[in-house]
């Protein structure tokens, strides 16, 4: 409690007492607890974050751009990216999508590539440099030692004649006149970058480094098949790559019953076996599907027939009052068999057959096995 009293009243008299409490402390003068957001004020802000944006297009060198993303499709090795501070979390975004994108990359932490990782760096490689200013030191340390290593350097500044874009072999203008910032008595200051953390510039820094990518996608001619390889895991790899046969129940696990059986043997081979698939298959000697049996079935025989369903061959009793079940081929795309079985009127099973046209049971597809595979 001694302590717990101390602490409250260090709180109220140190000179960050405010920003503890909540406040905003200005020349040791408390604000108000309380700020009111005014919605004029946040749409200022977004229309000066706009005037950047539209000064970055008006201003981007695109002969530039053009010979930069020409560099990079040419590259017989590897694409390097690097950056320090926010500009690092860019490289590395950037880095990322082209990656996944079908063009080779990595990052490279720029003061371990002065302590060992420049051995990253081989000879017919692109080693890309972001930095706002054109001044980062760590960068300009690393240009020399990145060139004996065979590197071709290319810096990506705001500043055109900065000290990277005359150090290195290349240099690409991401053109800048501002940071949004509260500071210098206004809500957009076009300052430097040390007058403002860069919340601007790192926007226009993977706006530049992603639409390349999507231009060497296009260049690649990649393909979503190839776009989904790289994104196994992801629901664009799983419904562009997973077929029926890799998530279906095979036929050997399958709750099947002959076409002669009575009724009174189908009920008791449901409740025994059908859980999990929400039918029986009815299928010949052959394996050849004939039809389903399912809950609904069974309510709608007792419906018209009564208690003489227990006596009614299983033949007489599938597919009851309806259509011969959907169904789909092994090689048949998971995602379409999804789609199949949603519309025009849901179904919860759908079997799957042989495509040879013979209508061989090959397995059971559920909606529940297609939820968890991520469709």
């Amino acid at each position: 409690q001694v302590y717990r009293r101390a602490f409250r009243r260090g709180v109220r008299t140190h000179p960050q007492a405010g920003l503890m409490q909540g406040k905003r402390t200005a020349g040791g003068a408390d604000l108000p607890d309380t700020a009111r957001v005014a919605v004029a004020d946040v749409k200022r802000l977004f229309a000066a974050q706009k005037g950047f944006l539209d000064n970055f297009f008006q201003k981007l060198n695109f002969d530039e751009v053009l010979a930069f993303c020409q560099k990079v499709y040419d590259c017989k090795g590897t694409t390097l990216f690097t950056g320090v501070g926010k500009s690092a979390y860019i490289a590395k975004k950037v880095c990322q999508t082209l990656v996944s994108t079908g063009t080779r990359s990595i990052w490279l932490a720029p003061v371990d590539a002065l302590h060992g990782d420049i051995g990253n760096v081989s000879p017919g490689d692109v080693v890309v440099m972001l930095s706002k200013s054109g001044t980062t030191d760590e960068l300009v340390t690393l240009v020399p030692y990145a060139k004996a290593k065979g590197g071709f350097i290319v810096a990506a500044t705001n500043n055109p004649n900065s000290t990277l874009a005359k150090m290195c072999d290349m240099h690409v203008t991401i053109p800048s006149n501002g940071e949004l910032t509260p500071f210098n008595d206004g809500p957009c200051h076009t300052g430097g970058s040390r007058s403002a953390p860069p919340v601007t510039y790192t926007a226009l820094q993977m706006l530049f480094g992603d639409t390349c990518a999507v231009y060497l996608m296009e260049l690649k001619g990649l393909t979503q098949n190839q776009f989904a390889m790289n994104h196994p895991a992801g629901r664009i790899g799983k419904r562009l790559v997973l077929k029926v046969t890799d998530v279906m129940k095979p036929w050997s696990d399958l709750p099947l019953v002959r076409p002669s059986a009575n009724g009174m043997e189908t009920l008791v081979h449901m409740a025994g076996t059908s859980k999990g698939c929400g039918c029986l298959l009815v299928v010949d000697e052959d394996r050849t599907l004939l039809g389903t049996f399912s809950d609904a079935d069974l309510r709608r025989a007792l419906t018209q027939n009564g208690e003489n369903v227990l006596k009614l061959p299983v033949k007489d009793l599938m597919n009851y009052k309806k259509e011969f079940p959907r169904t789909t081929t092994v090689h048949a795309m998971a995602f379409d068999a999804h789609l199949k079985m949603e519309g025009p009127t849901k179904v919860d099973y759908m079997p799957v057959i042989s495509d040879d046209g013979k209508g061989t049971l090959m397995g059971l597809v559920t909606l529940l096995q297609l939820t968890a595979a991520g469709m």
